[in-house]
């Protein structure tokens, strides 16, 4: 058995203290690159330990909410110099526990600093309005103040960015959190949190809870003192997420799925779209909800452009995700191995043809991890479960569209609405394909996949619950409006 050598000793962190397991069940990680590397050990708590937690958040809330935005932001200044500091060995842990390549992992840690530190420049931004009265002498007023104690989920896809990209605004705005991030991610949110707290960050402002999601997600969701729930993940678990808070009047928002569209028209530059498809369809393993699932292309150029797609895709060589040069490694877990091979077969069964791998790759350094093939699969009917669910894997199906009217009709087809791409030289289609489209996010000659941190995030229909998260948008989320009428 190898051990991956790092210096988690504890994945709950209460308080400003980190909980030695003691009697509490503890859970072993073993990486997605190699099933017989161990990461780490998770410590899974009790539900009497997440009200621990909430507490905590919640006597630490006035004195932190009381501090100036500049003096918030002076720590999270500080919490991105530590990330920027540590940027090698975060990256080097992330890639071991869920298996995204090095290059990659080594990008999420800076955007994560950048991140912090475009959020610490909140603290100096307008946050209210001042309005006219009609009475001539009045001071009217709006202004805006923390949520109060938030629960944060996130992901595994992600491990480092998005529990940032939530945590800094939470932060910024003056509000405490307790944080659970997903079980295939805890042992680099416990050095993210280990980062945080070597920043200076009070006792109480951020409370790592680590757990299964039917305990410690359960009882963050049902607790009468967590005002709100910001949540990334499935659209079944999104659902969950949203019926609880609902019942207990919280304010929740939501980031879920996507099973993202590109269309290429007749008149794209093929060599060009097939290179950033590819690149948004396999990077990452497939593993983003930005990730393009689907590729509508116009009848005339639909050949040639999957002849271009599969070249590609054949080129690509599956390898260990710590090499610095790897395009594409392991996908996370086991059940996201057979889940992913299960709709590939199904396809199949549902008159799909594999032009481009379909296969795991099990002979030599593959045979102990979870390593999928760059997978192409054309004469999809866009009614099968291959076309309408999300795969989150390196998975791009095909279809034909007669015009571009059609091909907006394939991509709406869905009950998904987050990214959407479009490759074509003309301005006339390109306005065409903006305001029909429907999705939170397009892209006109690029990826689906990234969006810059300054930028609003999310979705339509099941990708989210009409918020947006990232920019100055993260600002409607973790603050309240106070209006305020002041007569001499």
């Amino acid at each position: 058995m190898q051990t991956y050598v790092n210096v988690i000793e504890s994945t709950a962190y209460i308080n400003g203290c980190w909980l030695e397991p003691g009697s509490r069940p503890v859970k072993a990680h073993y990486s997605p690159l190699n099933t017989e590397l161990l990461v780490g050990s998770s410590t899974q708590l009790s539900t009497a330990d997440v009200d621990l937690a909430v507490q905590s958040a919640k006597q630490a809330l006035p004195s932190w909410s009381a501090l100036s935005g500049m003096q918030r932001a002076n720590y999270l200044f500080k919490a991105a110099q530590m990330l920027e500091d540590h940027q090698e060995e975060l990256a080097q842990l992330l890639t071991a526990e869920m298996g995204k390549p090095l290059g990659e992992a080594r990008g999420e840690v800076n955007r994560a600093v950048v991140l912090l530190r475009y959020y610490a420049g909140e603290g100096l931004r307008s946050i209210g309005d001042v309005l006219p009265a009609t009475d001539g002498i009045s001071h009217l007023y709006t202004t805006r103040v923390p949520l109060g104690v938030v629960g944060l989920i996130t992901p595994w896809n992600f491990p480092v960015a998005i529990p940032v990209w939530k945590l800094a605004p939470a932060l910024i705005f003056g509000n405490t959190v307790v944080w659970k991030p997903a079980e295939h991610a805890t042992i680099a949110a416990a050095r993210l949190m280990q980062l945080l707290e070597a920043s200076g960050l009070p006792p109480g402002v951020v409370q790592l809870v680590s757990g299964s999601g039917a305990v410690v997600g359960q009882r963050i969701l049902d607790h009468l003192d967590v005002t709100g729930i910001s949540f990334t993940g499935s659209d079944a678990v999104g659902q969950q997420v949203a019926q609880a808070a609902t019942a207990r009047h919280a304010k929740y928002q939501l980031e879920m799925g996507g099973k993202n569209a590109t269309i290429v028209l007749a008149d794209a530059d093929l060599e060009r779209a097939a290179d950033t498809i590819i690149s948004a369809a396999m990077r990452s393993a497939g593993q983003k909800c930005t990730a393009t699932s689907r590729v509508i292309i116009e009848k005339p150029v639909k050949a040639q452009l999957t002849s271009l797609l599969v070249e590609r895709a054949k080129r690509i060589q599956l390898s260990d995700p710590r090499d610095s040069g790897c395009y594409l490694g392991p996908v996370v877990s086991q059940r996201q191995y057979a889940s992913i091979l299960d709709f590939i077969q199904s396809g199949v069964r549902e008159g799909a043809e594999i032009v481009a791998g379909g296969q795991a790759k099990m002979e030599g350094e593959f045979a102990k991890g979870y390593y999928i093939e760059p997978t192409i699969l054309d004469r999809v009917d866009p009614q099968s479960t291959l076309a309408q669910e999300e795969i989150f894997g390196p998975v791009l199906v095909i279809h034909e569209a007669d015009d571009l009217d059609h091909a907006i009709q394939l991509a709406n087809g869905v009950r998904y609405g987050l990214a959407a791409a479009i490759f074509t030289h003309s301005h006339k289609h390109i306005h065409h394909f903006v305001n029909r489209i429907e999705a939170g996010l397009i892209k006109v000659n690029g990826e689906t996949a990234g969006v810059e941190p300054q930028a609003p995030f999310g979705g339509m229909k099941l990708s989210s619950s009409y918020s947006r998260e990232q920019g100055r948008a993260a600002i409607e989320f973790f603050t309240q409006v106070k209006t305020v009428v002041i007569t001499p």
